[in-house]
């Protein structure tokens, strides 16, 4: 994902482990846009992009999934997430997805 990102210009400024250290970095790092996988160890995607959410409500937040539940897109809508994308989708919708986010867009299953 990093690679993919930075060969299309975006700056990674941070990489996680975990939510716990997700929510340690963007508080740190203070950065445009956070990408989450929902299944995180220590604290899972949507718990971290409420904390996100609520400490930093304009960062723009990306949960990615392997689920394509329209409840788990409930969810993330409901912790602050901008986005949401199956990673069955493959990363052209993930790049679509970073790209809305980043005008200040949403992007979320029909």
């Amino acid at each position: 994902m990093r690679s993919v990102l930075e060969s299309r210009g975006i700056e990674v400024c941070g990489e996680a482990a975990d939510g716990q250290e997700a929510l340690a970095k963007a508080l740190q790092l203070r950065p445009d846009l956070v990408i989450l996988d929902i299944t995180m160890p220590v604290l899972d995607g949507f718990s971290a992009a409420r904390e996100i959410h609520k400490r930093l409500p304009g960062v723009g937040i990306l949960l990615l999934s392997m689920h394509e539940s329209a409840s788990m897109v409930n969810v993330a809508k409901s912790s602050g997430a901008l986005g949401y994308v199956a990673k069955s989708e493959g990363i052209a919708r993930i790049l679509k997805a970073v790209d809305a986010i980043a005008q200040h867009k949403t992007f979320f299953p029909n």
